[in-house]
């Protein structure tokens, strides 16, 4: 192969790299989401469960790419969204994904069984691209309520 193949071959190769790691940069990662959702549980702790919820749904230091906070007590009723402010007040216990997933019942589940951890796959409209996706949320216990934050999978 000769240099100036090589030359342009590398470049493309690079290109590509670079714009799968500039598209991976659009979306939140696991570690992102946990990071967030425990920054959440300390918020609450430092500013009671009302001025939370207000910062979560209203706020923008709860909001990062297609990150956001769902806060929600065991009843199912949302108390704070960082995405969808006409959820919050609602019972959602018996929401399903378009697969039959009750979605907020594996979050509860998770937080009441093991106090934090993530959710099985269901899918969910994703802020950013405005597709129904597959998702999975690091859930965290605070009191009888969830804080959720969720990762949408490509």
């Amino acid at each position: 192969m000769s240099k100036l193949i090589k030359s342009i071959f590398g470049a493309t190769v690079l290109g590509i790299a670079m714009i799968g790691a500039s598209q991976a940069a659009d979306f939140g990662t696991a570690a992102e989401a946990e990071a967030m959702a425990k920054k959440a549980v300390a918020f609450i702790k430092a500013n009671g469960p009302e001025k939370s919820a207000e910062e979560f749904t209203n706020g923008k230091q709860f909001k990062d790419r297609d990150l956001y906070i769902s806060y929600v007590d065991f009843s199912g009723k949302m108390l704070a969204h960082g995405f969808n402010p006409k959820l919050v007040g609602k019972g959602l216990i018996d929401l399903k994904d378009p697969d039959g997933k009750f979605m907020v019942r594996m979050a509860i589940d998770v937080a009441k069984t093991k106090g934090h951890g993530w959710t099985e796959n269901y899918k969910f409209k994703n802020p950013t691209t405005d597709k129904l996706q597959e998702k999975a949320m690091y859930v965290e216990r605070t009191g009888d309520a969830y804080i959720g934050v969720g990762i949408y999978k490509n």
